[in-house]
C-alpha cells in the first residue's frame, strides 16, 4: 500500500537504510524535494545518491557533505561539486545507466523519482524524463515518488500507482532551464553547421546557446525529424512553425521523439497529454539499431577539444571536469551509419578569451570519442570532413578551421603527422 506524505511532513530517516544507495530522477524530472530533504537530512546515515545531469542548483557543496553524489559527469550544475572534489566521476554512456541498474553494478537501494498526478487508470506517467528510471523502480527496495500536479501528463512509460511505497504530495514549478544567451561565436558556427541539414533530415542536438542558434536557423526547412535524448524550447519553435513536422521518418511517423525535456513551461505545457510527442527510455532514443534506420540522421554534439587526428575530449580540461560522455558516443556513430547522415562535433575555435587553441595537438583530458568514429568538426572558422580520411589530411582540414592566432604551430604539428604518416 502507498503511504501518502505532505512534502512538509516528509522525515527520510523513517524510510531510508544506513548505507543506501539512492538513484534519482534528473533534468527536468529531478524530484527536487526529495532532493532538499536528503541534503537536510542525510547526514550520518552515509548515503549515496546518482544522479545522470541536473539543472536545479541543489547539488552544492553543502549537498555533498550530506550525501556521496556520482554521475556520468559534471553535465549541467553538477560541475558546482567537481570544483569542491565532491563528485564521483562513473565513465557512462548514458544509455549504459539502464542495464546497469539492471545487473547491480549501479547500485539502487532506493529510487527517487518525480511524477505526474495518477490518471483515471491509476498510473503515474514520468512526466519529464522517461530515461533508466523505470529500471530504478523494478530494481529498487523502496519507491519514493514526488507527485507533483505541476509536472506534465507525458505520453510514453507511466508507472501504476501500486509501485510506489511512498507518495510525497507537492506543487512547484519543475525544473527550468532557460535557453542561454546566443553569442556571436555560436551564431557564426552555426550557420556552417545548419549547412549541413537538409529538407527532410532528422535531427538529434543537445540543449543549450549553440543547439539553439542552429535550430533557429532552420526555418525554411522542410518536413524536419526530430530523435534526440533531450529536447528544449526551440524544438517547439519549429514544430509550431510547420518545420518539424517528422513527416518523412520511416518510423514514428508524425511523432517528435526525446527522452529528457529540458527547458521552461513552454516546452512542458506543449508537452502535456500531445499525442505528437513520445517520451521513450534511452535504450530506444540512443540505440544504434533504430537510429541507423532514419535516413538523413544528422547529430549534432559539443566538445571540449579536438585533436589533430580526430580524437574528441568532451569531459575534463586539465584538472577540471567539465562534461561527460553523455550520448556523444552513441550519436555520432549513428549519424555516420545513416543513409545520407553526418555526425558533426561543434566548438568554439578557441576558450578562456582566445588563451586557449580547442583545436590541438595533444588533448588534455580523456578521448571521449575516437577518431575512427568522427565525422565531421565544425568551429566558426569552417568544417573539417575527416571521415574516410588519412591522419595527414585530418590534421591539414583541422588546422584550417583552428583559430588564425594558433595556425602556425599546429601547422608544424601537422608537418610532422605528415611526415611520419601517422
Amino acid at each position: 500500500m502507498t503511504l501518502s506524505v505532505e512534502a512538509d511532513q516528509l522525515d527520510l530517516t523513517r524510510f531510508l537504510k544506513r548505507g543506501d544507495h539512492i538513484v534519482s530522477g534528473h533534468a527536468g524530472g529531478e524530484p527536487t524535494t526529495l532532493i532538499e530533504a536528503v541534503v537536510a537530512q542525510g547526514r550520518g546515515l552515509d548515503l549515496s545518491l546518482f544522479a545522470a545531469t541536473s539543472f536545479s542548483g541543489l547539488y552544492d557543496a553543502r549537498a555533498g557533505e550530506a550525501v556521496k553524489v556520482s554521475s556520468i559527469g559534471a553535465i549541467g550544475q553538477l560541475r558546482a561539486l567537481t570544483a569542491v572534489n565532491r563528485l564521483t566521476v562513473i565513465p557512462l554512456h548514458i544509455a549504459q545507466i539502464g542495464p546497469l541498474i539492471d545487473q547491480g553494478l549501479l547500485p539502487c537501494d532506493v529510487a527517487f523519482i518525480q511524477v505526474s498526478p495518477a490518471d483515471a487508470e491509476g498510473n503515474h506517467s514520468l512526466g519529464l524524463i522517461s530515461d533508466h528510471v523505470l529500471n530504478a523502480v523494478a530494481k529498487a527496495r523502496l519507491v519514493i515518488a514526488e507527485v507533483n500536479d505541476q509536472v506534465p501528463y507525458t505520453l510514453g512509460a507511466t508507472i501504476p500507482a501500486s509501485k510506489v511505497d511512498v507518495a510525497v504530495q507537492v506543487s512547484r514549478a519543475p525544473v527550468a532551464a532557460p535557453g542561454a544567451k546566443i553569442g556571436a561565436t555560436d551564431a557564426a558556427i552555426a550557420k556552417i553547421a545548419a549547412g549541413y541539414i537538409q529538407d527532410g533530415s532528422t535531427l538529434q542536438t543537445g540543449v543549450g546557446a549553440m543547439p539553439d542558434a542552429i535550430l533557429q536557423l532552420l526555418r525554411d526547412r522542410q518536413d524536419l525529424g526530430f530523435h534526440s535524448g533531450m529536447m528544449g524550447d526551440c524544438v517547439v519553435d519549429l514544430i509550431e512553425a510547420g518545420v518539424v513536422t517528422n513527416a518523412r521518418k520511416p518510423f514514428d511517423a508524425g511523432i517528435t521523439i526525446t527522452g529528457a525535456l529540458i527547458g521552461t513551461q513552454r516546452l512542458y505545457g506543449f508537452a502535456d497529454r500531445n499525442p505528437k510527442l513520445g517520451m521513450r527510455d534511452y535504450a530506444y532514443t540512443h540505440g544504434e539499431a533504430v537510429l541507423t534506420k532514419l535516413p538523413k540522421l544528422v547529430t549534432i554534439n559539443s566538445a571540449i577539444e579536438v585533436d589533430l587526428t580526430g580524437q574528441v575530449n568532451a569531459e575534463q580540461s586539465g584538472a577540471a571536469y567539465m562534461g561527460g560522455t553523455g550520448g556523444q558516443v552513441d550519436f555520432v556513430r549513428s549519424g555516420v551509419r545513416s543513409e545520407g547522415g553526418w555526425s558533426i562535433i561543434a566548438l568554439p575555435a578557441t576558450a578562456k578569451g582566445g588563451a586557449i587553441s580547442r583545436i590541438t595537438a595533444q588533448l588534455s583530458g580523456p578521448v571521449t570519442t575516437a577518431r575512427t568514429d568522427v565525422d565531421v568538426i565544425v568551429t566558426e572558422f569552417g568544417s573539417a570532413e575527416l571521415r574516410g580520411r588519412s591522419l595527414a589530411e585530418r590534421a591539414k582540414r583541422l588546422v584550417a578551421i583552428a583559430h588564425p592566432d594558433y595556425r602556425e604551430p599546429l601547422d608544424r604539428e601537422a608537418f610532422e603527422i605528415a611526415r611520419r604518416g601517422f
